[in-house]
């Protein structure tokens, strides 16, 4: 009876000698792929000084009014995300795409990633560039901190756009995200492997090859860092610092809204409410995904210029 036990503990001892070979292989190849491909990102826009560190900046366009771009949570390189936007925009205004610490060329955080310190950075970072006057336009998680920053420093910005923005007390708000599963796939170089065989999402988007090679670097350098790890885990305690909070009512509000979001419970709702609040609101239902700008720039940039030109904001 002896035998059949042993070949069953052995085999038993294959089929877990297998997957941790698999891991511990696939972990190495991940610490050697990241350390090459490092010298294959190349630089783009320009860094200003924040806080003691590097903040990389994109300025397109040279209009008289300026918008500036705050990206979403997880968006690894946002100006090269944004490129499809920027390149509409740019024929109206200045624009500036800003990368917060911990994304795209930026140097990572040593301050938590809280609304309160992502704003103050972005604030400084545009002080430096000497603007004071502008719209500010982001994406998803960007419309809490937007809420923040326009309690911050309400002088300064001419209007809010949203682009599939975040409101306060979404449904979901608090739950916690994964970042522990998160962080050990990286490091175990799961990620990298499904990625691998996975499809582009950058894919028949208007990004040229070269684009869409440095966006899949910079994500897998970026997503699973220690900065962008650390705003994950504040996600919701910067959801709960602005439950209830409105814009201030004489701040103009755009907000575009995908209209098939199947994730939250009434989210069109939820926009339209929120515009609702303020003096001057609007919501733009278009169809898409979450990233309504990697397909609709055209549309957003087009509807942006009506709003800004019907009321001649400066």
């Amino acid at each position: 009876m002896r035998k059949p036990v042993r070949v069953v503990l052995t085999t038993l001892g294959v089929l877990v000698a297998v997957p941790v070979l698999l891991l511990a292989t696939t972990a190495v190849v991940n610490v050697v792929a990241t350390r090459s491909e490092a010298s294959s990102i190349t630089r783009y826009g320009q860094l200003v000084p924040v806080a003691g560190k590097r903040m990389n900046v994109v300025v397109a366009g040279g209009g008289a009014e300026t918008i500036v771009l705050l990206p979403g949570l997880g968006t690894a390189a946002p100006a090269l995300d944004f490129q499809p936007l920027i390149t509409e925009l740019q024929r109206t205004y200045r624009v500036v795409a800003v990368e917060p610490f911990g994304t795209g060329l930026s140097d990572p955080a040593d301050t938590d990633r809280t609304a309160a310190n992502i704003t103050r950075e972005v604030h400084e970072a545009l002080r430096h560039l000497g603007i004071d006057r502008y719209v500010l336009m982001g994406h998803s998680i960007a419309g809490i901190y937007a809420l923040t920053y326009a309690a911050s420093y309400p002088d300064e910005l001419v209007a809010f756009v949203g682009i599939d923005s975040s409101v306060p007390d979404q449904p979901g708000w608090d739950d916690p995200i994964p970042t522990g599963v998160i962080v050990g796939l990286s490091r175990l170089g799961v990620t990298r492997a499904l990625a691998a065989i996975a499809d582009d999402p950058y894919a028949g988007l208007p990004y040229d090859e070269r684009t869409r090679e440095q966006l899949r670097l910079l994500t897998a350098k970026n997503t699973a860092a220690p900065t962008m790890v650390n705003e994950m885990e504040h996600a919701s305690a910067n959801f709960a610092g602005v439950s209830g909070k409105t814009f201030p009512k004489g701040l103009p509000v755009l907000l575009f809204v995908r209209s098939n979001d199947t994730d939250v419970a009434d989210w069109v709702a939820l926009h339209e409410q929120q515009a609702a609040s303020v003096d001057t609101g609007q919501v733009v239902v278009l169809e898409g995904d979450h990233y309504l700008h990697h397909t609709l720039s055209p549309e957003i940039a087009q509807q942006t210029r009506a709003f800004l030109t019907a009321r001649s904001l400066r």
